[in-house]
């Protein structure tokens, strides 16, 4: 009886160090997965932050494209129209009128210059065409003055076509005497008279 009551003690012990042992195990075994447990959340915790940063990021960006739309935005003028560029009152297409040496169809240099100048305008722009419209002074016959005003207009075609123009967009006319620019019958007025004007029209 005493032996079996011995016997019951150590099988006692036994189970009591197993428990024992079975529960130290077991906290042993638990820090491991808190820590695992943890490093997962401390992971979820990195990333929450990281995508923060990046939802900040973002936000600042989209603040900081706020604050450059409040500012006054940077405009470029646009560029002038046909009409415009020959409203202008100062430059090489201003001058519009040719002036003629008595009894002469020539050009003068300072004239071919002003020349080119509208002819490149004029073959850079399909929307303009000009008339030439021929003058000459009261000396001579009408019939002679329509003929001279005509090859001064001539001339001055001739220069705008080899700029580039269009045929189709340069017409010329002779009024010969008939349409002075100044009056008087002196020189003063004849070499005011005899002349090539520009017309423009903007199609």
């Amino acid at each position: 009886m005493k032996r079996h009551q011995i016997i019951k003690s150590l099988m006692m012990a036994g189970l009591v160090a197993v428990f024992i042992s079975a529960c130290a195990t077991t906290q042993e075994e638990m820090p491991a997965v808190d820590d695992d447990a943890a490093g997962t959340d401390q992971s979820q915790t990195d990333a929450g932050a990281t995508d923060g940063g990046t939802d900040s990021g973002a936000d600042a960006t989209g603040l900081d494209g706020a604050d450059s739309g409040d500012g006054d935005a940077i405009v470029d003028s646009a560029p002038m129209t046909v009409a415009e560029m020959l409203e202008q009152s100062e430059g090489a297409l201003a001058n519009r009128t040719i002036y003629f040496e008595y009894d002469s169809a020539k050009l003068t240099g300072e004239s071919i210059e002003i020349l080119e100048t509208h002819g490149d305008f004029i073959a850079g722009n399909g929307e303009v065409s000009v008339r030439l419209e021929g003058h000459a002074d009261e000396r001579g016959s009408r019939e002679y003055n329509i003929a001279l005003g005509d090859r001064r207009a001539q001339s001055v075609r001739r220069v705008l076509l080899f700029q580039g123009a269009s045929s189709d967009q340069v017409e010329t006319v002779s009024y010969g005497e008939e349409q002075p620019a100044a009056s008087g019958r002196d020189e003063e007025a004849w070499s005011k008279n005899r002349r090539v004007e520009l017309i423009y029209t903007v199609n």
